[in-house]
């Protein structure tokens, strides 16, 4: 199982259904409610995947992390953004303290 991989059709997946039938997707159903209801959807995610850590049963974190990445991926689509945005920012922040990464996104601004 490579996750690039995995990343890439999902990505090309979602994209796609951006422009299909509401009726007979529900990801195309996503799009067309809007961002907000996109936004909704990945708060409802958030939530759930954090209950499931609460609870500490493993698959059950395992299943609600999934549905978070899935619903944040369709956020990414919906805003056009492909996913190798977000790894090339995470690659970019490797090796970088947490603490040093902090301190320079507040000299920053």
């Amino acid at each position: 199982m490579n996750a690039a991989d995995i990343l890439q059709r999902l990505a090309r997946t979602l994209a796609a259904r951006k422009t299909a039938d509401p009726q007979t997707s529900y990801v195309a159903r996503l799009h067309h409610k809007g961002l907000n209801a996109i936004l909704k959807k990945v708060a409802e995610e958030a939530a759930e995947t954090l209950m499931a850590a609460k609870d500490g049963v493993r698959e059950q974190v395992v299943y609600e992390t999934a549905d978070l990445w899935f619903h944040s991926l369709v956020l990414l689509a919906h805003l056009n953004i492909h996913p190798d945005e977000v790894l090339a920012e995470l690659a970019r922040r490797e090796g970088t303290s947490g603490l040093e990464e902090k301190a320079a996104r507040k000299e920053a601004s």
